[in-house]
């Protein structure tokens, strides 16, 4: 069974870091075998943007961000992992893992990582 994840990445500045983190999800969740799609909020605005279809059928949301996210009202009844993007970007095997124990929790479980 294929797991499907909805990710939204974003930094202070906007720039660097929302795309590496997106990038390297990307990488992650292809060896996962998990379909992934990925919104970022950076400098050039909000691209990729999570439809209302794209959460629901999610199995689990990652937010990776240092920043309020516009919109974060939309995951409020989703299993959801938050991740400051430094974290992830230094240790993406661990965001990785609190994925895999989301995947079997109720939906409104939310875990965020220190």
């Amino acid at each position: 069974m294929t797991r499907h994840l909805v990710a939204v990445t974003a930094c202070v500045s906007g720039v660097a870091h929302t795309y590496m983190a997106a990038e390297r999800l990307e990488k992650l969740c292809q060896q996962e075998k998990w379909s992934v799609k990925i919104e970022t909020q950076g400098a050039l605005g909000i691209e990729n943007e999570l439809t209302a279809a794209d959460i629901e059928q999610a199995d689990v949301v990652l937010l990776i961000t240092d920043i309020e996210l516009a919109g974060a009202e939309r995951f409020l009844h989703c299993r959801c992992v938050q991740s400051g993007i430094n974290t992830f970007l230094r240790e993406p095997q661990k965001a990785i893992a609190v994925v895999r124990r989301v995947f079997g929790t109720p939906q409104e479980t939310h875990i965020i990582i220190s």
